[in-house]
């Protein structure tokens, strides 16, 4: 099974190729659906500075790779699939984690966008966890960041831009996926 992982920064389009995944009845796996669990199962709201604290501290409690760990065990239990899709990936260490258990069966994906389009992005997206304040993004940013999410995607194998329209981003995921 091949184990395709996207990364880029919060609004960068990593949903979207997905969903796209999804369409395509790719199984995906992803790891914030694992730090909004934990933050439920604290009785505490999904808001962004929850999620981000739980991340956190899991992070400095577990290990950087705690969520790695645990996307392991439900890939362990994924059976006859020739490909899945592990969405949210945010530091190296996961990044090594993923490459120590699966070897050249992972491929890590970088989505590329400009600060400029990911701003008018989160202002359009509303999910759950999301902050429409640009100061409350700007500190997202830091925080991810701060975790190693850019040396992740320096790392990446493949880096796909997502400046243009969304069917061009599309075709690209689509592209990508079948030639895996």
């Amino acid at each position: 099974m091949k184990v395709i992982a996207f990364a880029g920064m919060p609004f960068s389009g990593k949903s979207e190729a997905v969903k796209i995944a999804k369409d395509m009845n790719i199984p995906v796996i992803r790891m914030g659906d694992m730090i909004w669990e934990e933050t439920k199962n604290r009785g505490l709201e999904l808001s962004d500075k929850n999620v981000g604290t739980i991340a956190n501290n899991m992070r400095k409690e577990h290990g950087m790779d705690i969520w790695a760990k645990r996307t392991l065990d439900k890939i362990k239990s994924t059976k006859d699939t020739k490909i899945l899709v592990i969405d949210g990936v945010r530091n190296i260490e996961e990044i090594e984690t993923f490459e120590k258990e699966l070897g050249e069966k992972f491929i890590l994906i970088a989505v590329d966008v400009t600060d400029e389009t990911r701003y008018k992005r989160a202002m359009n997206r509303g999910r759950e966890d999301d902050s429409q304040d640009i100061k409350l993004i700007k500190e997202r940013d830091k925080r991810e960041l701060s975790w190693g999410l850019g040396n992740v995607i320096a790392s990446a194998d493949v880096i796909i831009s997502n400046e243009g329209p969304v069917e061009e981003f599309k075709q690209k995921i689509k592209d990508l996926f079948n030639k895996i």
